[in-house]
C-alpha cells in the first residue's frame, strides 16, 4: 500500500537542523472517507501481523518503536489502533511516567532497558529514556530530584552527554538486532486546547486530566525547543525519527502504521529454516497420526 505523500518528509535526517514550527500538524487527508480510512488501515493491520508472525517464527530480531508527544498528542490511541491486529503474545507495551524511587536509583536508561524486546519480539514505548532530555532538561526541579553527583550535573558537557549516550545505546540495539524507530507526533497548541476540553467534559476520559498537564503547556515553547534539540542529535539512519502530524488522528495513524510496515519489509523477515532433525520428527509425527487414522477406519 502506499500514501499519497512520501514517508521520506517525515523522517529526519541525521544530524539535520529541525524547526518545529516550519513542521506540518496538519496535512491533508490521506482517505477520502471514514470508510477508506478503515479500509486502509486494515489493511496495513493485516500485514503488519504477516511481518511480526515472521519475527516471531526467527527468534532473531526485535522490533522497538518509541512514542513521545505532547500530552493528548494521541500517542495511547495510536498504538491501540495501529497494532490492534497483532498477536499480543508477541508484543509487549510500556508506559513510562514518574521514575520510582528504585528507578532513581540507577542509571537513567535503566528502567526502559529492563523492558527491552527479547529477540522475535516487538516493544512498545509509550513515552522513554527521552524524557531524561526532555521534561527534565525543561524542568529543572526534575533534575535536581536525581540522586547525581553534583560535579556530573553541573558539567558543561552534561546534556551532550547525555545524546551521546542515546545514541550509543541505539547504536548497541542496531548491532545487536534491535531495529528502534521513533513518532514523535506533533501536535498543534490549539489542537490540543480543544483536546483537552475535550478530555474535561467527557466522563470517560476526564480522569486522565492533571492540573499539571496545563503547567507543560505553558512551557510550550520551551518543550518545543528540547524536542528540537533532541531530534537534530538523536536522529540516525540506523534509529531515525518521524514528526508525524497529529492534529489529525487518523492521518497520524495511517503514517505510522505505514513507516512500520517499511521498517519491517528491511528486516529481512523469513520464517526459519527447518533443522533435518525437525524434518525427521515432522515425517514421523505425520505417520503416527495417520496410522491413528486407519486404526479407526477399521
Amino acid at each position: 500500500m502506499k500514501l499519497d505523500c512520501p514517508i521520506s518528509k517525515f523522517r529526519v535526517a541525521n544530524d539535520a537542523e529541525v524547526k518545529l514550527k516550519k513542521s506540518e500538524t496538519t496535512i491533508p487527508a490521506l482517505y477520502k472517507s471514514e470508510q477508506d480510512y478503515e479500509t486502509k488501515l486494515s489493511e496495513y493491520r493485516t500485514e503488519i501481523a504477516h511481518w511480526q508472525s515472521l519475527l516471531f517464527a526467527g527468534q532473531q530480531q526485535a522490533l522497538l518503536l518509541v512514542f513521545q508527544g505532547m500530552d493528548t498528542a494521541g500517542k495511547g490511541g495510536t498504538i491501540r489502533h495501529v497494532m490492534s491486529g497483532i498477536n499480543p503474545q508477541g508484543c509487549h507495551v510500556h508506559s513510562f511516567g514518574r521514575p520510582s524511587e528504585e528507578e532513581l536509583a540507577h542509571d537513567y536508561l535503566w528502567r526502559c532497558t529492563t523492558r527491552l524486546p527479547r529477540r522475535g519480539m516487538i516493544g512498545i514505548f509509550d513515552r522513554s529514556y527521552y524524557e531524561e532530555v526532555l521534561i527534565v532538561k525543561v524542568k529543572p526541579e526534575v533534575l535536581a530530584g536525581q540522586p547525581l553527583p553534583e560535579h556530573l550535573v553541573n558539567h558543561k558537557s552534561f546534556w551532550k552527554d547525555r545524546y551521546h549516550d542515546i545514541r550509543q545505546f541505539e547504536s548497541y540495539l542496531h548491532r545487536n538486532g534491535t531495529t528502534v524507530v521513533k513518532f514523535f507526533l506533533h501536535l498543534s497548541p490549539e489542537e490540543q486546547r480543544r483536546r483537552l476540553l475535550a478530555r474535561i467534559d467527557d466522563p470517560e476520559k476526564s480522569w486522565k486530566f492533571r492540573l499539571g498537564d496545563l503547567d507543560c503547556r505553558s512551557q510550550w515553547s520551551k518543550f518545543q525547543k528540547a524536542y528540537q534539540e533532541c531530534f537534530a542529535r538523536t536522529s540516525t539512519a540506523e534509529s531515525p525519527w518521524y514528526i508525524v502530524p497529529a492534529d489529525d488522528k487518523r492521518n497520524a495513524r495511517l503514517i505510522v502504521s505505514h513507516v512500520i510496515l517499511q521498517t519491517m519489509r528491511k528486516m529481512n523477515l523469513a520464517l526459519p529454516e527447518p533443522t533435518p532433525e525437525l524434518l525427521q520428527d515432522l515425517a514421523t509425527a505425520k505417520e503416527m497420526l495417520a496410522a491413528e487414522s486407519n486404526s479407526s477406519d477399521e
